[in-house]
C-alpha cells in the first residue's frame, strides 16, 4: 500500500506540467468567410465571383505546435439570376506556435466540395475534390475564447462534369480561388 501511495504522488508530481500547458485539447471556430473563385481552366477570363458564406473548423491539439483540422464551409451568390451554393469540407494537419496570447497557425486540407446552381425550376450540382492551404492569427481574449482575427487560404477545386437536359459538360478545375475567414474561437 505505501508503494501505490509513492507511485500515485510521484505521478501527480510529474503530471503538473502537462496541467500548467495553457496549450487547449481542442479548438471550435465559427464564422464569416468571404470567398473568390477566380477564372477557370476554361479560359474565361470574366469567370470570377465573389461569395459570402460562413466557415466552421474543430481542431484537435496532439501536441504544443502540432494539431489535426476539420473544417467546414458554405458559400452563396447569385450571378445573372442563377442562383450559386459552394459547400466544402476538409481535413489535414495544422502547425502553430504561441506568442503570448496570439497564435499564428499554418495548414493544409484536402477534402470534397459541392458546387450547385439553381433557377426557376432547373438545378444542377456537381462534385469534386479540394486542396486548401493558408493560414492566420488567433488573438486569446481569455482562456476560453479567442479571437480570429483573419484567415487566408488558396483553394483548388476539381470538379466532374454535370448534366443539363441531355447536355454533358466535362471536368473543371479552378485554382484562383482565395477565402478570407474571422470569427470566433472556443478553447477546450
Amino acid at each position: 500500500m505505501r508503494t501505490f501511495l509513492v507511485v500515485v504522488v510521484l505521478l501527480g508530481v510529474l503530471a503538473l506540467p502537462l496541467m500548467a500547458q495553457d496549450n487547449p485539447k481542442a479548438e471550435v471556430f465559427g464564422g464569416y468567410q468571404y470567398l473568390h473563385i477566380g477564372s477557370n481552366t476554361s479560359g474565361d477570363i470574366n469567370s470570377g465571383q465573389g461569395f459570402n458564406g460562413w466557415d466552421a473548423a474543430a481542431t484537435g491539439n496532439l501536441s504544443k505546435y502540432f494539431g489535426v483540422t476539420g473544417d467546414f464551409s458554405g458559400s452563396y451568390a447569385t450571378v445573372q439570376g442563377v442562383s450559386f451554393k459552394v459547400y466544402t469540407y476538409g481535413g489535414g494537419p495544422v502547425v502553430f506556435t504561441y506568442a503570448g496570447r496570439v497564435k499564428p497557425f499554418a495548414h493544409v486540407l484536402f477534402g470534397g466540395a459541392h458546387l450547385s446552381g439553381s433557377e426557376s425550376s432547373v438545378s444542377v450540382s456537381t462534385n469534386g475534390y479540394t486542396v486548401m492551404a493558408g493560414g492566420g492569427l488567433d488573438v486569446g481574449v481569455n482562456k476560453a475564447v479567442a479571437v480570429r482575427l483573419g484567415q487566408f487560404d488558396w483553394i483548388y477545386y476539381h470538379f466532374s462534369g454535370f448534366n443539363v437536359a441531355g447536355t454533358s459538360t466535362g471536368s473543371f478545375s479552378s485554382s484562383n480561388n482565395v477565402r478570407f475567414s474571422a470569427g470566433i474561437v472556443f478553447r477546450f
